[in-house]
C-alpha cells in the first residue's frame, strides 16, 4: 500500500536517489529549502515557487468568533496566518493526475 503522506524523509530519500547526493546531503539540502521558506514567511515576504504556488503570510485583525459546542462568543486574537494558492500549472497536473487514476490508467 502506498503511503499518503510525504515526509522531510521521503523528499530527502527522493533527492538521494534522483539526484544522486549522499544521504547526508540530500537531508541537509531539503532541510535548507525549508529553512529559507520558514525564513522570509516569518519575515513576512511572500515565498513563490514557480510552476508550484505562493505561500503568502496574511494579517487576520480581531474578531469575535462562537464556540460551537456552548454558543458563547469568545474574542479571536489577531494574527498571522500562511496561506498557499497554487499555481494554474500545478492545479493542472493535480486535476490530470486524478482524471487518469479515475479512468484506471
Amino acid at each position: 500500500m502506498m503511503d499518503k503522506t510525504t515526509t522531510r524523509s521521503t523528499l530527502s530519500e527522493a533527492v538521494f536517489k534522483n539526484v544522486g547526493l549522499s544521504r547526508n546531503e540530500s537531508a541537509a539540502l531539503v532541510d535548507s529549502i525549508f529553512s529559507e521558506i520558514l525564513k522570509n514567511l516569518t519575515n513576512s515576504k511572500d515565498v513563490k515557487i514557480s510552476s508550484f504556488g505562493t505561500f503568502v503570510v496574511r494579517n487576520k485583525k480581531e474578531r469575535i468568533g462562537r464556540n460551537p459546542k456552548t454558543g458563547k462568543e469568545v474574542p479571536i486574537s489577531a494574527r498571522s496566518v500562511v496561506t498557499f494558492r497554487a499555481s494554474n500549472v500545478l492545479k493542472s497536473k493535480v486535476d490530470t493526475g486524478n482524471k487518469s487514476q479515475k479512468s484506471g490508467i
